[in-house]
């Protein structure tokens, strides 16, 4: 399975760095990467006697949401066939790698690199946002002109969008700090490679990812506190953290931040706006409560129930749930709410079960980050960029992630930058 893993590392490396995903030409590579995983595992199964295939119940809510876009096509219940053809074929992508990330992603030694990978990636894109920021802030890699429109940050051509790839990668390193879920050598490097991501996301001036981040702290301190006295955790590192995070945004450049943060730009999407985009889509699902207008057919739809025109062509709501009613109906919504459900059920069982602070760190900081984004979808659509909505799901296996072979803390920092050291400073145990 290395090779599985070190695949699905690549391709999630790959959907952020390429804008997010959010072009023709990166989201064909996406697919047939996809693809070409799918056919490695299966390789691999039937090379592999006794091999076990897994099962996450969360499956089933997203064959639901395939199945309605199925069922659209079928009785052409679609206002544009193309667009939803093209959505169940994402959507398909999504349930593949979720159901290859359960696969990959199960014992200790491969949860302790994916761990390290997620912080790792977090602490290396958020550096590049903050260099591209000061030095070329409308283009992305010094060399791509964005659209008068956008507002980039990072690779990313949003910088709301750049904002939930921190607010679901950056849990990972606070959970594991708080829980001390790593060995004590280890604590300063990942200090520095936690502080680096919030700096980040307050230049990204994102108001919403910014309250976000704010409630992931919160959902984090909540689940702390239902931990035994025994287990109280390190909560003062959250303090720590936020200090030296601030004090390097006010090295690099605070008035830019406070800027951005405390005015919208002139391309930024007002309040105004939001909420006739809002009513809108909710007039969409009035006029097709069942089915929905089409699953992605969103875009060419919305014309007919707009009340705002402004010139420029809306492609998502700038909220996910109302997106969702709008373009699948009850059904949809059927399926997502039984997604969070389960979602909610399975990840604080798990949590709840965790005795060793590897697996209590992992856990908490997947539910923080998938708790975060749910939050922001409120107000945006980070749910329809394909690299956020695969860490999302990526880190919703990760919390709901059943008792495995684990170790009980994250291996040293040098064991992971070289394996300096010739044993892990960490003793094995068990996942649970």
């Amino acid at each position: 399975m290395k090779a599985l893993r070190i695949g699905l590392c690549l391709l999630f490396a790959f959907t952020v760095l390429a804008f997010g995903v959010v072009e023709v030409w990166s989201e064909s590579i996406l697919e047939i990467g996809t693809a070409a995983l799918l056919i490695l595992w299966a390789c691999i199964v039937y090379r592999t006697p006794g091999a076990k295939v897994q099962w996450n119940p969360l499956n089933w809510p997203l064959l639901g949401l395939i199945g309605i876009g199925l069922f659209q096509l079928a009785f052409h219940a679609t206002v544009y066939t193309f667009l939803t053809r093209a959505e169940v074929l994402r959507f398909t992508a999504y349930f593949v790698l979720f159901f290859l990330i359960a696969q990959a992603f199960r014992g200790a030694k491969e949860l302790s690199g994916l761990a390290w990978f997620l912080i790792l990636f977090c602490f290396a894109v958020s550096l590049f946002g903050i260099i591209q920021h000061f030095t070329s802030e409308k283009q992305i890699y010094w060399l791509s002109w964005i659209h008068p429109a956008g507002d980039p940050f990072g690779p990313y051509a949003n910088r709301n969008h750049f904002a939930g790839f921190v607010e679901l990668t950056l849990p990972v390193g606070i959970a594991f700090l708080v829980f001390r879920g790593m060995s004590r050598e280890a604590v300063p490097l990942l200090g520095l490679l936690t502080i680096v991501p919030v700096s980040a996301i307050i230049l990204s001036g994102s108001r919403g990812g910014i309250i976000s981040f704010v409630f992931e702290l919160v959902v984090l301190a909540i689940l702390a506190r239902r931990r035994r006295v025994a287990e109280v955790p390190h909560v003062g590192t959250i303090a720590i953290i936020g200090v030296a995070a601030l004090s390097l945004v006010a090295w690099v450049g605070a008035g830019k931040a406070i800027e951005r943060f405390s005015t919208a730009p002139l391309n930024d999407v007002s309040l105004a706006r939001r909420i006739s985009m809002f009513r809108g889509a909710a007039h969409i699902f009035v006029d097709h409560p069942v089915k929905g207008a089409g699953l992605g057919a969103l875009i060419a739809i919305f014309p007919r129930y707009e009340t705002a025109y402004d010139g420029y062509v809306i492609a998502h709501v700038h909220n996910d749930y109302i997106e969702t009613l709008a373009e699948t109906g009850l059904l949809g919504g059927l399926c997502g709410f039984s997604f969070l459900w389960i979602f909610y059920r399975d990840s604080l069982r798990a949590f709840e079960s965790s005795r060793e602070r590897f697996s209590l760190s992992l856990r908490a900081g997947a539910t923080v980050a998938v708790s975060g984004l749910l939050l922001h979808s409120l107000v945006d659509y980070n749910l329809h960029v394909p690299a956020n909505a695969l860490l999302f799901l990526l880190q919703v296996h990760l919390a709901t992630l059943q008792p495995l072979a684990s170790r009980s803390a994250l291996p040293d920092a040098d064991a992971v930058l070289g394996r300096v050291r010739s044993r892990a400073l960490s003793p094995a145990g068990s996942y649970r």
